[in-house]
């Protein structure tokens, strides 16, 4: 049968009681024991204040497919069709539910699906053609479950290489869909019930307001804490408006907001086998349609969604597993905006790199090493560095920094010259939580951000034990 959250500890558990900004209520979860002991890092993050757009229910349950009795089975559902957008992994090793989903959403050319389900603590990932039969039958259940034909787009996330039980599946899907409801507490549920290594839910919601006097409400839930490399989005990801906005242009928005989003951050290199991001509008809210993509609605619609998809996009990172730090690589002064991500990539993943922040050293060669073979062409007699506190936005270009933010920014590098650094000062921004790399390519005027966090020693105790 499948339960609420509250059950007995396995052994290597603890008992965790969550909060909720959204709520205002301690929900129970069981998480290894490891996580907790040894982080308290992630624990300061907060939902805000949730917005649950119109027509849309949510809710979790546990069906026992994970071995801890935690929550694993998730569902969100429409009350009316709507359109839907989807990026997916690259990883040519590619989970059966990514499959299915992709061939949903293409069939239907983005339009009319009603229900999300999603189960957590077995990826369905190869699974040859079993896998590929499960995960049309839990999009056909979950579908049917709302009072639909067309499939529920369907996402899996966990151990690779296991089956569905798919008796857990039928049974958990039957009671979510009894469970779900309406307002915060479904939302609340629902990001828990996605979790696996990750330390705390995640969720995020924005509203806007259109030309027409209406507020588009979007809220949005996101796993994952490991294994996260995007090419696409990352680890999974789900977020629902009320907005109506065409197929295309939800498509293209998505596409958009993506690259500014999920497809910026790192945590250890490794692409999974089932990342998905997906979005559902379903016009609820009853807005003009926004079908024109120079029309003020859709630059207002894509604002939103951004903002949205980096706030997701950031809590995934700073609940990396083991991290101590969210670090902003900022790369600025490059020729072309590939060229820049590219540079901030090689940086972002850089072993040496992360394994030096979490030792708070300012072992700012690694950094120089890391541009340099990131396959860039650059001038190393143009490059200039800085680590700073915060995201590196007050970082100035050139020599000077703004006296007030002195002691919150160490000057490392100027056009290829190494400054004497002040070890004491660069000591101290590298013990905070939130610091930047800032890197200056002097070649032209694109920048780009991306997130990443530091290694840490309960990195390696994490994945040491992840089967276990």
């Amino acid at each position: 049968s499948c339960l609420v959250p509250r059950v007995p500890l396995s052994k290597g558990m603890i008992s965790r009681r969550l909060f909720s900004r959204a709520t205002n209520t301690v929900l129970q979860a069981n998480v290894p024991l490891p996580y907790f002991t040894l982080r308290s890092f992630a624990s300061k993050m907060s939902a805000g204040t949730v917005h649950v757009p119109k027509g849309f229910r949510a809710g979790a349950v546990a069906c026992g497919i994970k071995k801890n009795g935690n929550m694993d089975m998730v569902m969100i559902a429409s009350s009316l069709p709507c359109s839907v957008a989807a990026v997916f992994t690259k990883n040519k090793v590619c989970a059966a539910p990514v499959l299915v989903s992709r061939d949903l959403v293409d069939r239907n050319h983005g339009e009319g699906i009603r229900a999300v389900v999603i189960n957590s603590g077995c990826a369905n990932a190869v699974t040859g053609d079993q896998g590929l039969e499960n995960a049309r039958k839990m999009s056909s259940l979950a579908s049917q479950a709302v009072g639909d034909d067309k499939g529920a787009f369907v996402m899996s996330t966990g151990v690779i290489g296991q089956h569905l039980d798919m008796s857990k599946i039928s049974n958990g899907i039957q009671a979510v869909t009894k469970k779900m409801s309406e307002d915060n507490a479904g939302w609340d549920l629902a990001s828990l019930g996605i979790m696996t290594t990750d330390t705390v839910p995640k969720l995020s919601s924005v509203q806007i307001a259109l030309e027409d006097g209406k507020t588009v409400t979007m809220t949005g839930v996101a796993k994952g804490a490991g294994m996260i490399h995007p090419n696409m989005a990352t680890m999974l990801s789900v977020i629902c408006t009320d907005a109506k906005v065409s197929p295309a242009l939800l498509d293209k928005a998505l596409k958009y907001v993506v690259n500014k989003s999920f497809n910026n951050i790192d945590i250890d290199g490794d692409t999974s086998t089932n990342d998905t991001l997906c979005v559902l509008a379903n016009g609820a809210v009853g807005n003009k349609d926004i079908v024109d993509a120079k029309s003020a609605d859709y630059a207002a619609f894509q604002d939103g969604l951004e903002k949205i998809a980096i706030d997701l996009a950031q809590k995934i990172v700073r609940d990396g597993e083991g991290a101590t730090k969210f670090v902003s690589v900022v790369v600025r002064g490059a020729s072309s905006e590939a060229e820049a991500r590219t540079v901030a990539n090689s940086i972002s993943t850089s072993s040496l790199v992360k394994t030096a922040l979490y030792g708070q050293d300012a072992n700012w060669g690694r950094v120089l090493a890391a541009v340099g073979y990131s396959g860039v062409e650059v001038d190393p007699l143009k490059i200039s560095l800085w680590f700073s506190t915060g995201d590196g936005k007050s970082v100035q270009r050139g020599t000077e920094n703004v006296d007030t933010d002195s002691d919150k920014i160490v000057h490392l590098l100027e056009k290829g010259q190494p400054i004497p650094a002040d070890e004491a000062l660069a000591s101290k921004i590298l013990k905070e939580r939130d610091i930047a790399i800032v890197v200056d390519l002097g070649q032209g005027g694109h920048d780009v951000t991306m997130w990443t966090c530091d290694y840490s020693i309960d990195y390696v105790k994490i994945n040491a034990n992840y089967r276990s």
